[in-house]
């Protein structure tokens, strides 16, 4: 299994939404489809911390990119990059 990569929710949606776009329903729809197709699933990660205010609170609250070929994560690498800049702010108030 190759590295993870870390997205934020904004840079999800984006994404989320050019792979619709390029792909058929059934590969978004079906972690099976998508593992087959793109080389990787997605996981909701989030990180609580009890020092983070009154109550504690999520320190990271993010996507990761689970890949099981290297060769899959290059291919998206190169193809997606402009979706996954971290200089790109869009991110809804709130999220880490």
């Amino acid at each position: 299994m190759s590295k993870p990569i870390q997205v934020s929710r904004g840079q999800w949606d984006r994404l989320r939404e050019q792979l619709k776009q390029d792909y058929p329903r059934s590969v978004m729809m079906l972690r099976s489809r998508m593992q087959a197709k793109l080389g990787f699933t997605p996981r909701e990660y989030r990180d609580w911390d009890d020092n983070l205010g009154t109550h504690g609170g999520y320190r990271k609250n993010c996507i990761m990119l689970d890949f099981y070929s290297e060769k899959k994560r290059t291919f998206f690498l190169m193809k997606y990059s402009d979706f996954i800049q971290p200089g790109i702010k869009t991110e809804s108030p709130g999220t880490f």
